[in-house]
């Protein structure tokens, strides 16, 4: 039954899987995190160092994870990805206090750093360009999928037996990725021993990979104007996905005073929410493109996608009725995923070769962008004494991040050579 699956197919299984467990072990520390934060009697400042610490090592090690990536082979980076994750889950089960926590999660963002770079350098290798939407959607799934099935999986062990018991059991989970990983992945479909001679051509004339063409060195991506509006771009963009995955749940029990049951309910719903967002927004950017071409694709699937969840957050943030703003997130984070795929898109338009390398860039920002985000909703919260202010600024920055899509061009590919 199993050979009969083409294998690229089985490949994408994987990294499907791979982005549910990196989503399903990063929203584990906020679905529990108003009981943490009673533990150890942290403030919002302080939940937000613990909340910045994964973002500043992830964003510090993204782009040499990705580097590593291009050179090495995914394979190898992926087992040390989710290895290291694994372990620093559980140990995030035995922290004391604010400081091991800081320390612990810095040391599972480096671990889970790279992710992403490497899926995209998979996508590359893997797929023919035609199948490289249907990919995208499928990683991105992923993480909705493990945002999604996280408060039904957390909360019961939380209540069960203790917020801890949560670190430990997606540990094991990231364990058991390794073993399957390990047993049948390979970097190239042509070391795969169980892919027929059909699907191999196929993919290795018609992926975008090249495997002769040189790599290019970081600097020059760093220096070129498209790669710098992307990256400014996802820079904005991680703000609401760092408030969808890190504050939205405190900000839920504490700022509008749901129960922890309603904001399972609500959790849920958004990512479900999410899920939707991309299998629309997968077939309308197909059909857009087609129609249209990818120039224009591209730029009104991340103009719409991250506008509208900017004044979705911001309709969020100022209604006084608990069930409209719920609402309003929820079909923030239905929108906010249009953009977020196209985003990884344009990473391997330009990237081709050097897709793990461009997405490593890009993430970088991101990922700072999330740190920002991680400090300040926890400062303004505290200073104002209101959860609504910080997440008006996040509606605003996703709103500036719409408008850089303007300067973004998925036809204009990397030069290798230094411009004199």
């Amino acid at each position: 039954m199993l050979k009969k699956i083409p294998y690229r197919y089985r490949v994408l299984v994987l990294l499907c899987t791979l982005c549910t467990i990196t989503y399903l072990d990063r929203i584990c520390i906020s679905i529990v995190g108003v009981r943490i934060k009673s533990e150890f009697d942290l403030t919002n400042t302080e939940f937000g160092f613990v909340l910045a610490a994964f973002s500043l090592a992830y964003a510090l090690f993204e782009i040499p994870s990705g580097i590593l990536g291009d050179r090495i082979g995914p394979r190898k980076v992926f087992i040390r990805i989710v290895l290291l994750w694994s372990v620093f889950t559980a140990l995030t089960g035995l922290t004391t206090g604010l400081i091991s926590l800081i320390i612990v999660r810095f040391l599972f963002g480096i671990g889970e750093s790279g992710t992403y770079p490497n899926v995209m350098i998979v996508i590359s290798r893997w797929f023919p360009i035609k199948e490289t939407g249907r990919a995208l959607t499928w990683v991105g799934l992923g993480s909705q999928i493990g945002s999604a099935i996280a408060p039904l999986i957390i909360l019961p062990l939380a209540v069960s037996f203790s917020w801890r018991a949560s670190f430990f059991v997606n540990a094991l989970i990231g364990l058991i990725w390794v073993i399957i990983c390990y047993s049948f992945f390979k970097d190239f479909p042509g070391d795969a021993k169980n892919i027929s001679s059909g699907e191999r051509e196929l993919i290795e004339t018609e992926s975008r990979h090249n495997k002769m063409k040189h790599h290019i060195k970081w600097k020059i991506i760093l220096i070129n104007r498209n790669v710098w509006a992307l990256m400014l771009m996802y820079f904005c963009c991680q703000w609401a996905n760092y408030f969808f995955v890190a504050w939205m749940p405190v900000y839920l029990q504490e700022g509008r005073h749901f129960s922890e049951n309603e904001m399972k309910f609500i959790s849920t719903s958004l990512f479900i929410a999410g899920i939707a967002g991309f299998l629309i927004g997968g077939v309308t950017s197909d059909w857009i493109d087609h129609l249209k071409g990818i120039r224009f694709g591209r730029r009104f699937m991340g103009i719409s996608g991250l506008g509208l969840c900017g004044l979705f957050l911001l309709a969020a943030s100022l209604s006084s009725n608990n069930h409209i703003s719920s609402n309003s997130l929820i079909l923030a984070n239905f929108f906010f995923c249009f953009g977020v795929m196209v985003s990884y898109a344009v990473c391997a338009d330009i990237g081709k070769s050097n897709t793990g390398t461009v997405t490593g860039a890009m993430n970088f920002f991101g990922q700072t962008g999330a740190f920002v985000l991680a400090l300040a909703f926890g400062k303004i919260a505290d200073m104002t004494h209101n959860f609504n202010y910080p997440l008006i600024l996040v509606g605003f920055v996703m709103i500036m991040g719409a408008l850089l899509w303007i300067a973004i061009d998925p036809l204009k590919q990397i030069k290798e050579e230094v411009p004199h």
